[in-house]
């Protein structure tokens, strides 16, 4: 098994990585990987509730802008891969039932059905590298951690039985750098794009920013901003709200690697 090192796979190949991580060879998270392709979030759900959560993704699409449905039954993305099967190719999983994790297995073969209709949406890595090109670090890169993962005040439009809060992930900004990373990240609607919040936690209901929700602690130093992105997370708390009986999604941090390049998605 590999190191969590992603620096010699900042310019793999997405194929490349996907067979490390359906090897069994890459089993933490994905930021910092791949510099330059699209990564996505996933939740697979029974084909009954697929249409609920597609008009929950029209609904609230800066918490889930939507990248591919697959077939039913197919593991198998249409627009975002060739040769790639989201039952292996995402390095550690969530199994739920009626809103519990009941399993977080590094692959799903054994879980899948022939009624299960997957959903790709974007993710906040994608624009990290947009950040780093202009001089903001990725702290939690740089420190080989996960990022900051939070539970929000902030209520999403719901959509037949599904609603919830919205979740987001953290970043500190150097102040003088907060207008950059509003540009460079709203260029990225399909990846959550500008920040739905800067500033004061509580103001979004976050009671105390050293306990996060999904990810690890990143500190925020003087001189520093807590700037908040909608994420793509936010399905998994949907699925605690809602509590459908049966859903597969990523394990937060841990991300699908597609294909598809960054520049694909950038709004000019």
């Amino acid at each position: 098994m590999l190191d969590f090192n992603t620096e010699p796979f900042r310019n793999t190949s997405p194929r490349e990585m996907r067979n490390l991580i359906r090897a069994g060879e890459w089993t933490y998270p994905t930021t910092g990987l791949c510099n330059g392709n699209v990564q996505c979030n996933l939740i697979v759900l029974p084909k009954d509730w697929a249409y609920d959560f597609l008009v929950f993704a029209q609904r609230n699409p800066k918490s889930c802008p939507l990248l591919d449905v697959t077939e039913i039954g197919s593991p198998k993305p249409v627009i975002m891969a060739e040769d790639s099967d989201l039952r292996t190719d995402i390095p550690k999983y969530r199994v739920w039932r009626d809103g519990v994790v009941v399993d977080e297995p590094t692959d799903v073969i054994k879980y899948w059905r022939d009624d299960l209709v997957a959903f790709l949406t974007g993710c906040s890595f994608s624009f990290e590298n947009a950040l780093v090109e202009n001089s903001i670090p990725m702290r939690h890169i740089d420190d080989g951690t996960n990022v900051a993962v939070y539970i929000t005040n902030i209520q999403c439009t719901p959509a037949g039985r599904l609603s919830g809060p919205m979740v987001v992930s953290m970043r500190p900004v150097r102040n003088e750098k907060v207008p950059a990373s509003v540009l460079c990240t709203g260029r990225f609607p399909s990846m959550h794009g500008a920040p739905v919040h800067i500033g004061d936690p509580s103001a979004i209901g976050i009671k105390d920013i050293n306990k996060v929700d999904f990810g690890d602690r990143i500190e925020v130093k003087e001189g520093e901003m807590p700037v908040f992105w909608a994420c793509g997370v936010t399905p998994q708390a949907v699925v605690m709200n809602s509590k459908p009986p049966f859903a597969i999604t990523h394990a937060p941090g841990y991300m699908y690697i597609s294909d598809r390049t960054d520049t694909e998605y950038s709004v000019m």
